[in-house]
């Protein structure tokens, strides 16, 4: 049985594909690299999958009067927001988003409150809600999220228990134009484009699975 990817055995797959970095003492300025292409592969993989994998939920509530509101560490993209409503605050009710300057059109006096509609990105750590809200409403915000970069001391993540093949292509492919190999940018993409494209066919296989009503004959 295959063992499982870790941060450790990700660099030693490096070391052997490249042939390159093998110690600090043979080879420092490869082998001081490695993390730094490791951790912009991951970030390249972030950018380019959006699957149920690099989704995640956040809830909070909103202030009284207050506009702007803090997205999670490792943000990427919203995909949706929600605030409870009615009676004990129990009824969720879609808010939309909205460009930034549609909601400063749209609400100019931020003095005056109401149940918040829209929302947009304020900056790229913050979003503003419009109307200003009038309560302390609840919210749930489903968005994409970098997962945590590995390192020394994070030797596992979503990438390398589930897309272990992405993370490495993706690794080697930022490692080509450092060393400056453009032989292999097409070589490593190539792998890279079709791990990315089973992932997506994957995530959707569920999606649609999930949305099938299975009857028995």
């Amino acid at each position: 049985m295959p063992t499982a990817m870790t941060y450790n055995s990700l660099l030693n797959d490096m070391r052997a594909y490249l042939e390159r970095g093998a110690t600090l003492a043979t080879d420092p300025t490869v082998y001081e690299q490695l993390p730094q292409l490791i951790n912009l592969a991951e970030r390249r993989l972030a950018r380019e999958l959006k699957i149920q994998g690099t989704v995640t939920v956040v809830s909070g509530t909103m202030t009284t009067a207050v506009v702007a509101y803090a997205k999670p560490n490792r943000w990427r993209e919203t995909v949706s927001m929600r605030i409870g409503t009615g009676a004990g605050y129990n009824t969720l009710k879609e808010i939309y988003p909205r460009a930034y300057e549609y909601l400063r059109l749209y609400w100019p006096n931020q003095t005056e409150t109401e149940e918040p509609r829209f929302y947009a990105d304020y900056d790229y750590s913050n979003w503003l809600i419009a109307p200003t809200p009038d309560d302390n409403y609840p919210y749930e915000v489903i968005y994409y999220e970098l997962p945590a970069l590995l390192d020394i001391t994070l030797q596992t993540n979503w990438f390398t228990e589930y897309a272990p093949d992405a993370l490495l292509y993706a690794s080697l492919l930022e490692a080509a134009p450092f060393l400056k190999n453009d032989d292999q940018i097409k070589v490593w993409e190539g792998f890279l484009g079709r791990s990315i494209a089973s992932l997506n066919g994957e995530d959707i296989r569920q999606i649609v699975d999930r949305s099938i009503i299975r009857r028995e004959d």
